[in-house]
């Protein structure tokens, strides 16, 4: 029998570069299936996937007397197997075998790392993905490594950090060994945006975020169809408050993986929210005019506390003493060099996606709505109290989705740092970190 250049026999050599044609057929079917298919048949993708698996495992199986010895064909059979998003007790015991027989198998060492990843075995997970790379810089690996690396757990916030950084690093090496994959832009969009609610908000890794989703549906079509981009990308949209954007993110998400619970979980939360809100600010927090005068009559510029100081430094840095100004008198986007001064209404307290909201109320009567983001849970303010938002942000809302309208301002602070309540600036304990949530064995 003729030999290929590796010493196989050639009609061996074909029969597995035609099962591997047919597992690789399988992989496009599964990532590519609304590039084939419409939306509406979201809820059949699931059942349409396991029934192609189904029919490639009877192919393989008719082969598998003949090389269930052979490492080539154990991968083949494992990665068959892990196209299913659970973990499965047959597919890691085939890629273990087969990176025993065949250590040199970066594909073995990734899928088992996915299977592993799928059990929760997150350092087994880490250490094939460690172990691929060490055989040969690949993609998928340094890809798979920077999701690991954000999802492990860590000491402290510190620690955490440093594994967020390093997962960016590995988000950008995979981009540089091919800049055509969306997947790995897909990825470096989420790197990027864990390390923006890690590390300070830092408005630069939003954009970086945002520009890698849109490099990521750019090079591949089937990316504008992973609902994981549209709910990752609809949690930063609503952190900066682009609420139409993540109300259709988290709906399209929905609509993608009918499956999953929690983007309809969160549309119907952020519109319960915005009704609820905006109806708070349409009525003033409920409070009766009389109690709403007595309240106002208390307001005064002794609230402005440290912000009536010449030494006062303003959250931009301006130093000098700032000017109260209406609610009425602020202009969109930044106003420096002055203080918004107000009582508190109504108060609505963060379900750990949204801002700690609350209504406040100026000398005119006018009522806006102030976001505040990364409170601790202890942290909050009481009706009537007296709030100064030195040099405050102030947005305009106009959205509609589905059957639902919004329009109203909002002011939004980055910390409960920034405010002055009652005279008094707030202590460090009133601050917490934000964070980002996955879905879980995948991204």
């Amino acid at each position: 029998m003729a030999e290929d250049k590796s010493g196989k026999p050639v009609k061996e050599t074909n029969e597995l570069e035609i099962m591997k044609g047919l597992v690789d057929e399988l992989y496009n079917f599964r990532d590519s299936y609304f590039v084939t298919h419409s939306v509406e048949d979201a809820g059949r993708k699931q059942s349409d996937v396991a029934h192609e698996v189904e029919q490639v495992l009877k192919k393989l199986q008719e082969k598998e007397e003949s090389f269930k010895h052979k490492a080539e064909f154990l991968l083949l059979k494992g990665r068959c197997l892990n196209v299913a998003p659970d973990f499965s007790a047959e597919a890691e015991e085939c890629l273990s075998r087969a990176v025993k027989l065949d250590p040199s198998l970066i594909e073995g060492w990734n899928t088992l790392g996915e299977q592993y990843w799928k059990k929760g075995d997150l350092v087994g997970a880490k250490n094939c993905f460690t172990g691929a790379l060490q055989q040969s810089k690949n993609k998928v690996s340094l890809r798979n490594l920077s999701m690991v690396l954000r999802q492990l757990p860590a000491a402290d916030s510190t620690v955490h950090g440093k594994q967020v950084l390093e997962s960016v690093d590995m988000a950008r090496q995979a981009i540089q060994l091919d800049d055509t994959d969306g997947m790995s832009w897909y990825i470096m969009g989420n790197a990027y945006l864990s390390l923006f609610f890690t590390c300070g908000q830092n408005p630069q890794f939003s954009q970086q975020a945002l520009s890698a989703y849109v490099q990521s549906e750019k090079v591949d079509r089937a990316a504008s169809c992973y609902p994981e981009l549209h709910f990752n990308r609809a949690t930063l949209f609503q952190f900066e408050e682009m609420f139409m954007s993540a109300l259709g993110g988290y709906s399209r998400a929905a609509e993608l993986d009918p499956g999953w619970a929690e983007p309809q979980e969160r549309e119907t939360q952020l519109l319960e929210y915005l009704d609820k809100m905006t109806q708070l600010i349409q009525n003033k927090g409920k409070v009766k005019a009389r109690q709403l005068r007595t309240m106002l009559s208390k307001l005064n510029t002794s609230a402005l506390g440290p912000c009536s100081s010449p030494q006062f430094r303003s959250p931009a840095g301006r130093i000098g003493s700032l000017e109260p100004r209406t609610l009425s008198s602020l202009v969109q986007g930044h106003n420096a060099g002055v203080a918004a001064l107000g009582k508190v209404v109504f108060s609505l307290a963060s379900d750990g996606r949204t801002a700690f909201t609350f209504g406040m109320v100026d000398s005119e009567e006018t009522c806006i709505v102030v976001m505040v983001y990364n409170t601790a849970n202890s942290w909050g303010v009481l009706i009537g109290d007296s709030v100064v938002i030195p040099e405050p942000q102030l947005k305009r809302h106009s959205i509609t989705h589905k059957d639902k309208s919004f329009d109203f301002r909002s002011i939004q602070v980055l910390s409960p740092l920034l405010l002055i309540v009652n005279g008094k600036k707030q202590n460090s304990q009133s601050q917490s970190a934000a964070y980002v949530s996955y879905k879980a064995q995948s991204e």
